[in-house]
């Protein structure tokens, strides 16, 4: 069972959190290639981090998006109290912001499995035994990356939690954004993902009521624990640099 380091940063500047994470990954990967000079017992332990947040309204675009799936130009960016990044991700456009569980696990791989797509499946499943916690029924699209409602009827799939991820020498960093509270009036300003034939929902939309975030959020813990095999050890994150 790995220790993984934990931290809820609360709401927090995505652009500081960015940094924070490609921090805690540079760290990861220096101790990496320094234990290959290093007999066993001089080594570095392993160290894995699991950060959620909150973000201000932001929209970011990963590598193989497109930017004109975002359909605000500057001013209407600045009217909607939002902010636009292109970020080192994998995938198109999305939306962060309050009432959403954005979660960054980074995590070194070598401990877990080498296995990008099979990391993208936990992460997924573990969203799906939260959500069927509250009696909603969630799945995969096949070749669509995230989780969804009604997956199975093309016309009324809706994404509830979204995924892009980096790797980097089997470190992880980026991750997922689960829609709790969110406001979804924010996604009409972006093409989802790069879909345009499927709409996006959110936990409180599903069950028609605000969701207590911090009871989601712990219940989002235990199936993350119980299928990475891991065990969370909160507050020890080395102190973020900004």
């Amino acid at each position: 069972m790995q220790k993984v380091f934990f931290q809820d940063l609360g709401q927090i500047d995505y652009k500081l959190a960015w940094d924070y994470q490609e921090q805690l990954l540079a760290a990861i990967v220096n101790e990496k290639m320094a234990n290959r000079n290093l007999p066993p017992a001089d080594q570095f332990p392993p160290k894995h981090y699991l950060l959620f947040c909150e973000h201000p309204h932001v929209y970011t675009l990963g590598k193989s998006g497109k930017e004109d799936h975002l359909l605000l130009n500057d001013q209407q960016l600045h009217d909607n109290q939002a902010v636009f990044y292109k970020i080192n991700r994998g995938g198109d456009i999305t939306y962060h912001g309050p009432g959403q569980i954005v979660g960054y696990p980074i995590l070194n791989l070598d401990f877990f499995f080498n296995d990008i797509h099979l990391y993208l499946r936990y992460l997924e499943e573990a969203v799906i035994l939260t959500l069927a916690e509250y009696n909603i029924a969630a799945s995969r699209i096949d070749k669509l990356t995230g989780v969804w409602i009604d997956a199975e009827d093309p016309a009324k799939a809706r994404k509830i939690c979204a995924f892009g991820v980096r790797c980097s020498r089997w470190v992880t960093m980026h991750g997922f954004a689960f829609n709790v509270n969110t406001d979804l009036s924010y996604f009409n300003n972006i093409i989802p993902c790069g879909i345009t034939d499927k709409a996006v929902t959110s936990l409180s939309h599903e069950t028609g009521m605000t969701m207590d975030i911090e009871e989601v959020k712990m219940k989002l813990q235990k199936h993350l624990c119980n299928l990475f095999n891991m065990e969370l050890i909160p507050g020890s994150v080395p102190q973020l640099i900004g």
